[in-house]
């Protein structure tokens, strides 16, 4: 005997759980597929939750335990002067990731979401009105929220990400910096080609991690322990300490894909990739946009409203400005400009608007996937 669906989501990180949230508040039968057997483990992603998404969305429900407040930046210059940045009222919360996807999946039973871990997204066939999905059964809707290297994307013929960065982080279980009440960046073409550096303390210790313009399999790939080296003496940590828990992996830098859905079809989070080409940022835009879609798939089903693959496609962030910079960033990045600039009206300025999402595109910062 096989189930009928309303919706089945492949993935169960933000993007997903978000959209099967929404499609379980208007009582639509959802399935979530999920490849891991436990979604706290092997992950790729620091989950750092910036100020919309930790008071505007189902995350604000987090339990305080799962979360650090930091309320600055640190800026650093390759040549490690620094300068302070702050917006009143304006912060991050750091997370216990692993906490964070479980209590998901909590949230996720609670609704009353079917949940299949360790059930990876293998196959699906068009049939009628929807879609038939080995392991799940028939769905009117399908929906993608399975990660840059998307499955569904390409078993539905969807658009596919082209553009990462390559990034790495290292985990230190109990380790306390001098300065926890502020997200560190470090900007350094040197270890950071094409995106930054970062250190931050989080509930269960310090993630300390960087990022570059991914160039293929054969590419170098970043130094973490030398820059860890660098900014040790920074930070007031011990640079030969060995990491509990190493995080590597892909980041859509692109901006959102042009084909994210079709007929019964839809991509959303990192499959679509809304993600921040500038900042590299996901979680917030993608909860947005995850939450858009479930519910208007449900809105489409139970009321008739508009088809919900226009409404997709029109909730997606288009990150006009930011595309721009990334290319800027990408042509002209040096580190003699930063040396010179650091605590200076313009540079402020600037970081001020991609730290605090001053300006229309919604923001988010330094989430490394795979």
């Amino acid at each position: 005997m096989r189930n009928d669906w309303d919706l089945v989501v492949v993935g169960a990180s933000f993007a997903g759980a978000a959209c099967a949230l929404a499609a379980r508040e208007y009582g639509l039968r959802v399935c979530v597929l999920e490849r891991k057997r436990d979604p706290g483990i092997k992950l790729h992603t620091t989950g750092i939750i910036v100020r919309e998404a930790a008071e505007g969305t189902w995350l604000s429900r987090l339990p305080p335990a799962l979360v650090h407040r930091v309320e600055g930046v640190q800026l650093h210059a390759p040549n490690l002067r620094r300068m302070r940045l702050s917006r009143p009222g304006y912060y991050f919360l750091a997370t216990d990731t692993p906490g964070v996807m479980r209590w998901l999946v909590g949230e996720l039973r609670d609704a009353g979401v079917e949940l299949r871990l360790a059930t990876p997204f293998q196959h699906a066939e068009r049939e009628r009105d929807g879609w038939n999905v080995r392991d799940a059964g028939f769905a009117r809707f399908l929906v993608g929220a399975d990660g840059a290297k998307s499955r569904v994307a390409e078993r539905a013929g969807l658009g596919r990400v082209r553009d990462f960065l390559y990034g790495v982080e290292h985990e230190f279980d109990g380790l306390r910096l001098a300065r926890g009440d502020a997200l560190h960046c470090f900007l350094s073409k040197r270890f950071a080609p094409g995106y930054i550096g970062w250190a931050l303390q989080a509930p269960t210790g310090v993630q300390v991690g960087l990022a570059s313009r991914y160039r293929g399999m054969h590419a170098p790939t970043p130094d973490a322990d030398a820059f860890l080296r660098h900014i040790a003496p920074v930070l007031g940590i011990d640079a030969g300490r060995r990491p509990d828990a190493i995080r590597a992996g892909l980041v859509p830098c692109g901006g959102p894909i042009d084909d994210i859905a079709a007929d019964g079809v839809i991509l959303t989070g990192d499959a679509a990739g809304i993600v921040s080409p500038l900042t590299a940022g996901g979680i917030h835009s993608a909860w947005k946009h995850g939450w858009a879609v479930g519910e208007a798939i449900a809105r489409h089903l139970r009321h008739d409203a508009p088809s919900p693959e226009l409404v997709a496609r029109q909730a997606v962030p288009r990150y006009r400005t930011k595309r721009l910079l990334r290319q800027a960033f990408d042509a002209l990045q040096a580190d003699w400009p930063f040396d010179l600039l650091i605590g200076t009206p313009p540079l402020r300025w600037a970081a001020e608007r991609v730290y605090f999402n001053r300006g229309r595109d919604p923001g988010g910062l330094l989430s490394v996937r795979g």
